[in-house]
This record gives structure tokens, C-alpha cells and sequence, in this order.
């Protein structure tokens, strides 16, 4: 072996948190002999006797008991100020919309020059301490702008100033025991089945619900126990029959698709093919009229002659398009007809009828001012929306958000805008939380008549005349309105301004 080639590095050893009495070991051991022996005595490393030492020649044995704390011995920011803990809790009451905890830290940061003043677990620690129960203090006599010129604050809409509106759809009839979800108007246009969900409270059964019953036998119990579990495997038994039953509807109905495909194409070629040949018969009009009478009429007879065969065949014709139309009546009735057994299958009613509904909710009270109905449901106009938004509409809205429906983006909104004159805002595509709270009215909707019934359009209408009260008179989550209701909100505002 070379003397000069160079060994590997052999690993580190890795030794375990050392408890006190190998601390008391170690140094006491020291005392009397090497450090490396201290060390294999008290099976530590070397490491722990160096870094105890400090403390073992400051405090003695005591200091050897508990390990230093590991967190930083100097703060990286100043002690916060009386003047700080105000300028966070005025800039947390100046803005309404935006409470985040980083947020306001940097926002303080931008007002004094990019210096960290405060971060955000302090900024969370202030808030809560200033909203607790009983302890709020009253609110800073100094604005945030005053302290930090760089800070902009938005105040909140007032009340019946900004309107957010929303458009949803639900079908007709509804079932209560039918979990039905909302769609947007696009979607039931477009022929789309909500959804069914199973009830909230209602908990599937299990075969072990058979021993919560003290007063039955035992042995009465394990033999309804083993039945109902026979009876499991007959239902995953009857799971699969549907599901092969609904595996070849589908094949059916996709061979029907694709005949009808395959017919089309003949169908159009035949009917192009009539359409130039009657074209060619036609006799030529501005020609006859250029004609003496005789020349016509001898041009017309030998023109009735000339298409005498094409006549007779008109009524083969006529037959063929009858049979046409029978056939695409009896194609729409097996359409029809598979549908009703692919939802009878899969358990989900099959909605003939929608019913639209118009959100408006006031942005400042979270109000909900009206609901109108529209028994066109998908396929509502805009020109609908129009005629009954101008019969209830309040004065003193400036401002609508809605998103960009069809009914919205319209020149008939448009024009009723400028009549009310109110300015139109529309949110970006693809961000519905931008009209949040309209959006949120509509869940609300969904939560309260997820197991409501109606039968007719005039249902409807009363069941929204309920939920409208329901709505402004229940206590709200939202910190804006500090747990209220609207209605309560409202009239605690309007006595603040009075």
C-alpha cells in the first residue's frame, strides 16, 4: 500500500440529545482525567464538553440541568410603540376589504420608507387583543393617513350606492326529497342535468345498527345481522345488472347515432340533387315578359310539356319527404324514450322546464332588494330583465357589477343604464369571485331551498318572498358587517348618519 495515498474520511458519529446526568458525568469525570476519557465515560462527544462549558464555570452543576433555549437572545425589530400599535389598528379599521395580517404589515413598511416596523404575528396578536370581548379600546383619534402619507384607503360603499346581480337557474317541478343544484343560465340553455346529491342529515344504514337495540335477543340480532349482510352482496349483485343495463343503452343509442350520421350525408345529396333539377324546370320569367302573347303562350305550353315528367314525380317526391318526417318523428321519440330510461336507470329526473331568477344584492347592507322570476329560464332575454328591473329599481343605485352573461352584455342593459344612469361594471372573465357577494346569495339560496318544493312558477314566487326576509333578517358571517343582519346593519347605519 502507498504510504502516500490518502484514507477515506470516516463519517461523523451521531450522537443523541445528552441528558443532565451525563452532563454531571462528563465534568466531573474532566476533573480528574482527559477530556477524550471524560467523554467515552459518559458516551457523549467531545463537542458537549466545550459547549457546556461557559455555563458549567459560570453557574457550576445548576447551569447543567436544562439546555439553552434556541431562539434568537436579540429581536430583529424595536420595541413597537403606543404611536405603532394606533397607525395598525387605524389602518386595520381603513380598510374594510383588505385585513390581512402580512398585508398591513407591508403596508406600514411602505408608509415608513421600507423600514420593518411591525410584523405580521404582532399584527395578528394587536387585532385580536383590540377585538376581544369587552376590550376594544376606543378608536384612534389619529388617522393612518396622517401617519403614513404613502397609504391610500378605500372606503366601503354606502348603502344603496353599488348593486351586484347575478343570474341562476332552477328547474320546474322541483321534488324536496331532489337535491338539485343551480346552473347558470348557459348550462340549462345548453340542456344540462344538475346534479343529485344525497341529504345532509341523512346517514346511509349499516348492518351493525341491528345491536344498537338492547331489548332484542342476541340470538335475533346475529340472524337479522347475517341477513341484511346477505342481502349486501345482492345489492352490489343489482348495482352491476344496472350498470351492464345502462352499458348497453348507451351502445344502442350510440348505434343510432351513428346510423342517422351515416343517412344524413344521403339525404342532403338528394335533396340538393331535387332542389337544381326544380331550379332547371323553372321557366324563365323576365324572358316571357319580354315575349309577344302568343310567343308566350306557345313558350308556356311547350314549357308544360317539357317538364311533364318532373311533375309526375312530385308526388313520389311528396311521399319521400313524408316519409322523412315520420322517420325523424319516430328517431326523436327513441331518443326520447332512451333518455327516460337512462334517468330512470341512474336514478336522476329528467328536467323539462327551468325557471330563471335575477340576484341583486346591495353591496354596502348586503341587502337583498328583489328577486325577479322569469319562466323562460335559460333562454331569459335581456329585454325580460330590462322590463323588470324598471319597475322596482332604486334611484339611488350608481353602481352594478354582473358578470358577462349574454343578458348583461347587451345593447337593452346597456340602454338601461344609461335611462337609470348607473355605471355598469363587469368582472373579469374567469373570476367569479369578483361578485362574490351575489355569488354567495345564490349558495345561500341553494342551502335554504335544497329541500324545498314547488309545482309551479307561483310556488316559486312565494318561496322567494319567504327567503328574501329569511336573508336580510339572519345574522351574516361576513367582518364587514360585524355579524349582523342587513336589516339590522342597515338601520344601526342610518342612525349613525342621522
Amino acid at each position: 500500500m502507498d504510504p502516500e495515498t490518502t484514507s477515506p474520511t470516516a463519517p461523523r458519529t451521531y450522537f443523541r440529545p445528552t441528558t443532565a446526568s451525563q452532563r454531571g458525568l462528563l465534568f466531573k469525570t474532566a476533573a480528574t482525567s482527559t477530556v477524550t476519557a471524560a467523554a467515552r465515560r459518559a458516551h457523549v462527544g467531545r463537542g458537549t464538553y466545550y459547549h457546556w462549558l461557559d455555563r458549567y464555570e459560570t453557574t457550576g452543576e445548576a447551569g447543567l440541568a436544562q439546555p439553552r433555549s434556541g431562539a434568537p437572545h436579540q429581536l430583529r425589530l424595536a420595541p413597537l410603540r403606543a404611536a405603532g400599535c394606533a397607525e395598525v389598528l387605524a389602518d386595520y379599521d381603513a380598510h374594510p376589504h383588505e385585513r390581512g395580517c402580512r398585508m398591513i404589515a407591508q403596508r406600514l413598511r411602505q408608509a415608513h420608507d421600507g423600514q420593518a416596523v411591525i410584523g405580521h404575528s404582532k399584527v395578528a396578536a394587536l387585532i385580536r387583543l383590540a377585538h376581544a370581548p369587552g376590550t376594544r379600546p376606543a378608536a384612534p383619534a389619529v388617522a393612518l393617513n396622517a401617519a403614513a402619507p404613502g397609504v391610500v384607503a378605500v372606503p366601503a360603499p354606502a348603502a344603496n350606492q353599488t348593486a351586484n346581480s347575478d343570474l341562476c337557474v332552477v328547474p320546474l317541478p322541483h321534488n324536496s326529497a331532489q337535491a338539485w343544484a343551480l346552473l347558470c343560465g348557459s348550462q340549462a340553455a345548453a340542456g344540462a342535468s344538475p346534479e343529485i346529491g344525497a341529504p345532509p342529515d341523512a346517514a346511509p344504514p349499516w348492518p351493525g345498527q341491528v345491536f344498537a337495540d338492547p331489548n332484542r335477543p342476541y340470538a335475533e340480532q346475529m340472524a337479522t345481522y347475517q341477513a341484511q349482510r346477505g342481502a349486501k352482496g345482492q345489492r352490489k349483485h343489482r348495482r352491476r345488472q344496472r350498470q351492464a343495463a345502462r352499458q348497453a343503452l348507451n351502445r344502442r343509442s350510440h348505434e343510432r347515432r351513428v346510423a342517422r350520421r351515416q343517412q344524413r350525408p344521403a339525404r342532403q345529396q338528394a335533396d340538393a340533387a331535387g332542389r337544381h333539377q326544380q331550379a332547371a324546370q323553372r321557366h324563365p320569367q323576365h324572358v316571357r315578359q319580354q315575349q309577344p302573347r302568343a310567343e308566350r303562350r306557345a313558350a308556356r305550353a311547350a314549357w308544360r310539356q317539357q317538364t311533364a315528367p318532373w311533375a309526375a314525380t312530385q308526388p313520389v317526391h311528396r311521399q319521400q319527404v313524408a316519409q322523412r318526417s315520420a322517420q325523424d318523428a319516430s328517431w326523436r321519440q327513441a331518443r326520447q324514450a332512451m333518455r327516460r330510461q337512462r334517468a330512470a336507470l341512474a336514478g336522476t329526473p329528467r328536467v323539462t322546464a327551468w325557471l330563471a331568477i335575477l340576484v341583486v344584492i346591495d353591496n354596502g347592507t348586503r341587502r337583498c332588494l328583489q328577486r325577479p322570476l322569469f319562466v323562460t329560464g335559460g333562454h331569459v332575454t335581456a329585454e325580460e330583465i330590462v322590463a323588470q328591473l324598471r319597475q322596482h329599481w332604486p334611484q339611488e343605485i350608481q353602481f352594478v357589477i354582473s358578470d358577462n352573461g349574454p343578458q348583461f352584455i347587451a345593447d337593452a342593459f346597456a340602454q338601461l343604464a344609461r335611462d337609470m344612469e348607473f355605471l355598469h361594471v363587469r368582472i373579469a372573465p374567469q373570476h367569479p369571485q369578483t361578485n362574490g357577494i351575489a355569488e354567495r346569495c345564490v349558495r345561500t339560496r341553494k342551502e335554504w331551498r335544497a329541500w324545498h318544493t314547488w309545482q309551479s312558477p307561483e310556488e316559486l314566487t312565494a318561496l322567494l318572498a319567504e327567503f328574501i326576509v329569511y336573508y336580510n333578517d339572519r345574522p351574516h358571517q361576513g367582518a364587514e358587517l360585524a355579524g349582523l343582519a342587513p336589516n339590522e346593519f342597515a338601520r344601526r347605519l342610518v342612525g349613525s348618519t342621522g
